[in-house]
């Protein structure tokens, strides 16, 4: 197995370093799967997590001036690595200013992606900074706890407000308790809402939207458009998926499974994160 890489633009640099920071807001550990095309940052839905799952995609070749990759073997020509974001995210911080980054999978005491960022110097002597991050490389038989989830048939699918404002809404709400229900129909509205013995509160949001697929999804077809599906989900769950944004997404949507799950999408040009939080009773 053999793994290379290299970044040498500024900007390329940077939105790397954001979608990494995203990562790390997210979770503590999980699997970067690197095929030829793409790098993959995944966390499986398992109790562990809450039943939390992730999948986020790049394609490499807008991020990378060189990629070279050598998998397990030919027919499977991929790794899979179990990482921690936040190493990957502080060896990152340190070469903001670097004229370039290589990434490398190496052995020292055991596996490693070697990050070297080469800082700019004022003589002829090149600055090198090297980090050995330590992962675990991911047997091939565990591989398919790492497939692309499958898009549940959503009830409803709509855009999202802005994140910032939904965020401060969240925020408040949290003080609150600690579930929230998310609910939203095909008119565009979506309601975010409270409710303890104590107090009720609801946030309403109108003229939001709906992706064009809403209109051929297998459920969706036959429900009425002012019907609300709805999920009540861990407050803190979607408080931390808002507080991780810093890719600015070009579009963000949210597809509700009725009292099962709320499925979260950011798109960009190069990447996307989807994030699932299951419903609780």
């Amino acid at each position: 197995m053999k793994f290379r890489a290299k970044i040498n633009d500024v900007g390329c640099l940077n939105h790397f370093t954001r979608v990494v920071n995203t990562i790390t807001k997210l979770t503590k550990t999980c699997v970067l799967r690197l095929t030829v095309d793409n790098m993959y940052f995944v966390l499986s839905g398992k109790v562990a997590n809450g039943g939390v799952s992730m999948w986020c995609e790049l394609l490499q070749a807008n991020f990378f001036d060189e990629y070279q990759l050598e998998g397990v073997s030919a027919d499977a020509n991929e790794i899979c690595l179990e990482v921690t974001p936040e190493n990957l995210s502080r060896a990152l911080k340190t070469a903001q200013n670097a004229k370039s980054i290589k990434i490398k999978l190496t052995k020292k005491h055991g596996p490693c992606l070697t990050l070297a960022a080469e800082l700019p110097s004022m003589s002829s002597i090149n600055r090198i900074v090297t980090h050995d991050l330590p992962v675990d490389i991911i047997p091939r038989r565990l591989w398919h706890d790492f497939k692309e989830p499958t898009v549940p048939d959503f009830d409803v699918s709509i855009y999202l407000p802005p994140l910032k404002t939904m965020k401060s809404v969240v925020d408040r709400m949290k003080n609150l308790s600690n579930y929230l229900v998310v609910e939203a129909n095909m008119s565009g509205e979506m309601n975010l809402k409270i409710e303890t013995d104590l107090v009720s509160v609801t946030t309403h949001f109108k003229d939001l939207g709906n992706p064009p697929w809403a209109d051929s999804a297998s459920q969706s077809q036959s429900r009425d458009a002012e019907t609300m599906a709805h999920a009540r989900v861990d407050i803190r769950k979607l408080q931390q998926f808002l507080m991780g944004q810093q890719v600015n997404p070009h579009k963000s949507m949210c597809n509700i499974v009725d009292n099962r799950i709320i499925h979260l999408i950011l798109l960009q040009e190069d990447m996307s994160l989807q994030y699932f939080i299951p419903a609780v009773a």
